[in-house]
């Protein structure tokens, strides 16, 4: 399985989920690219204690509620990387 589970966390209206994101993306290249949308605060790729390798997901903190809609209404789908994402607002 070649993908990385985003979220989108701020607060609670902020909350999204983006699936599909390729494991080898930086925090970085996940801020730049989302702050096509909005001003991203935070950018945190979780990875896993034992084997120092992506867990899978990461979390994406954006200023206001809106720079998180924009994230779901307009890169759902969206190619980042060759890969499309799956975005979504998912809880906190």
């Amino acid at each position: 399985m070649n993908n990385l589970e985003l979220g989108i966390y701020g607060h609670p209206a902020e909350a999204g989920k983006i699936g599909n994101v390729p494991y080898q993306v930086s925090e970085e290249e996940i801020g730049q690219w989302f702050s096509s949308v909005g001003v991203v605060n935070n950018v945190r790729i979780v990875f896993d204690r034992e084997t120092g390798r992506p867990r899978g997901f990461a979390f994406v903190e954006f200023t206001d509620e809106a720079g998180a809609q924009r994230a779901v209404e307009q890169l759902n789908g969206a190619s980042f990387n060759g890969r499309n994402l799956r975005v979504n607002y998912a809880n906190k």
